[in-house]
């Protein structure tokens, strides 16, 4: 999380504090209120994700980032894909993230799996896009 915190305090226009942005408690990210997924690229860790589950609200999708010496060998769309398996596996049909208009990959990522760009659902600070996705059976 700090390699995260810090890319993104390097890539916003204005920084990135943690205490700022609408934060996610350790006890959100674990089962049952959520899930934290960690990759690995020869037992390094490279990327995470992770999901908080809100009952029949629709799912968030927070935390994604994957390491610079990784990108643009997949590690992030297979993130996106398990995120997105495990989410359907728990009965959701929706899933909702916002993302900071400096993270263009992961705008392309969003948008090439399948995302939507929708109306902002929540106040996040550093958010400049807000995307949905409707999930459909395996």
């Amino acid at each position: 999380m700090q390699s995260y915190f810090a890319e993104l305090g390097s890539r916003f226009d204005t920084g990135f504090d943690p205490d700022a942005s609408s934060s996610v408690p350790a006890a959100d990210l674990v089962e049952p209120a959520g899930l934290l997924l960690l990759a690995q690229l020869h037992g390094e860790p490279v990327g995470c994700g992770a999901l908080r589950f809100h009952g029949s609200e629709p799912v968030e999708l927070k935390r994604m980032w994957v390491a610079a010496s990784a990108r643009g060998i997949g590690v992030g769309r297979r993130i996106l894909a398990e995120l997105e398996h495990r989410a359907r596996r728990r009965g959701a049909t929706v899933v909702r993230l916002e993302t900071n208009r400096r993270l263009t990959e992961a705008i392309r990522l969003y948008r090439s799996a399948g995302y939507i760009e929708v109306p902002a659902f929540n106040a996040e600070t550093y958010a400049h896009h807000w995307f949905e996705k409707r999930l459909t059976s395996p």
